[in-house]
This record gives structure tokens, C-alpha cells and sequence, in this order.
């Protein structure tokens, strides 16, 4: 069955718009997870943009059912994972100028400088996640330097210009998602994935947990986090 985990990035990137402390990611988490969410996730940028250090060491703390840490491959980063020790790490591009994550990460290129770094979170029990889009040969590639997940990158298809062009775009998802199974690899998918386009998505064969955030945050910006998540919950 597919879950649903949510991404609570924007809930900080609307504090650090003040510089306070409100809203506290943590108590969103909380939040999400009373009403029905399977996991929480949040990405730790280099730049630090939205999620805060201090925000990943109190989730790690405080969520009862599964903190996904996103991060860029760096020193850094790997560092802090050993250090937090999150239930899995999901390994993102990252771009200073970049708004949100706009592609998958290039596995095929970078297989040399990732198989050490998924190696060094494996034997510290971390489980390793990819993101990446979905092309059949990047899943062959992350199945080969030893990921435990990959996450297909929906941005294409949510953004797609038409019916026509996001249905194609699913077809995409559909086979690769068969193609990960088919390598013991578990798969999650996310990006830009909303209350309208969703559902075709979560009903992929083999679809394990969507990552969603912008969405949602925005609802509960209106609605409140509860609602938020119980609605796309049934969506999903």
C-alpha cells in the first residue's frame, strides 16, 4: 500500500522568513504524523535556507515513525547523518540558485564518489535512497552501487503542459517503477505531487511512500495541518 510521508521544509522556510522560531517545523511533524502520515522528511541544504541543523537532532528525537533526512552527498552532510543516524538518507542535487530540487540526482556520472558515501551510511544502518529521474538506466545504476530506495522524480509529470503529456509522463513512472522491483529496489516517489495529481501516481504498482510538502503546507496554511494531510491521505 502506498504512504505518504511528509516534507516539512516549507513549514521553516515560513520561519526563516522572520528569523524566529514560528512555525516550528517539529510541532508540524508531530501534527502530520497524528493525522495519519507514515514518515516525516526534510531537507538539510548546505546553505541551511529552511531546515536548521537543530530542527534534524529534535525530529530524530521526536518522530515516532520515520525521519527521512534529503542532503547532498558532501562531507559535511555525511557527518551529520552518522551523527543523527535518521532512519534512511535520501541523496539530492543541489544547486545554490536553485529554487527547489529541479532533477534527479546523475547517478551514472557520479557512481564512483557515491558508492563510498552509501557504503560508510549502510554500515551505520542508515537505510540509502536515491533520487533520481525516471530513466531506466539511472535505476540500474543505483540498484548497482548498492541504494536500498530510489525516489522517481515527479516534476516532469506534475508540470507537464497537458493531459496528453502527464499521461505519457506516468507511463514513464509505471515502467520504471517496474524495472526498480524487479531489482530489489524499494520505491518512493516525489516532487510537485498535489491534491489533483496525486492519485495516479499512488496507484502505481510497487509505489511505496510519496514524499509530499509544498502541497500540503499550503493547504494547512488555510485548512491546517490535520485536514491537509487527511485529505491527501485520501487522495492516496
Amino acid at each position: 500500500m502506498t504512504t505518504l510521508a511528509v516534507n516539512i521544509d516549507h513549514v521553516a522556510t515560513i520561519r526563516q522568513a522572520r528569523g524566529g522560531r514560528e512555525p516550528d517545523p517539529v510541532h508540524a511533524a508531530v501534527l502530520a504524523e497524528l493525522a495519519g502520515a507514515r514518515g516525516i522528511t526534510a531537507h538539510l541544504r548546505e546553505d541551511r535556507r529552511h531546515i536548521q541543523d537543530r530542527d534534524i537532532y529534535i525530529l530524530k528525537q521526536t518522530v515516532s515513525t520515520h525521519l527521512n533526512l534529503e542532503m547532498a552527498p558532501t562531507t559535511e552532510m555525511v557527518k551529520i547523518a552518522l551523527d543523527v543516524l535518521p532512519y534512511m538518507v535520501t541523496i539530492v542535487p543541489e544547486k545554490r540558485e536553485e529554487r527547489t530540487t529541479e532533477e534527479g540526482y546523475p547517478v551514472r556520472e557520479k557512481e564512483r564518489e557515491l558508492v563510498k558515501t552509501i557504503e560508510t551510511l549502510r554500515e551505520n544502518h542508515i537505510l540509502v535512497s536515491l533520487f533520481i529521474n525516471p530513466d531506466i538506466a539511472e535505476i540500474r545504476a543505483a540498484a548497482k552501487i548498492g541504494a536500498t530506495h530510489i525516489e522517481l522524480y515527479t516534476g516532469t509529470y506534475s508540470n507537464a503542459p497537458n493531459r496528453r503529456a502527464a499521461d505519457d509522463e506516468l507511463e514513464t513512472l509505471k515502467a520504471c517503477a517496474m524495472a526498480a522491483s524487479k531489482l530489489g529496489l524499494i520505491i518512493n516517489a516525489g516532487h510537485g505531487l498535489n491534491y489533483h495529481n496525486v492519485s495516479p501516481v499512488a496507484g502505481i504498482d510497487n509505489m511505496g511512500e510519496l514524499n509530499i510538502g509544498h502541497s500540503i503546507v499550503a493547504r494547512a496554511a488555510l485548512v491546517g495541518m490535520d485536514s491537509a494531510v487527511r485529505e491527501m491521505l485520501a487522495l492516496i
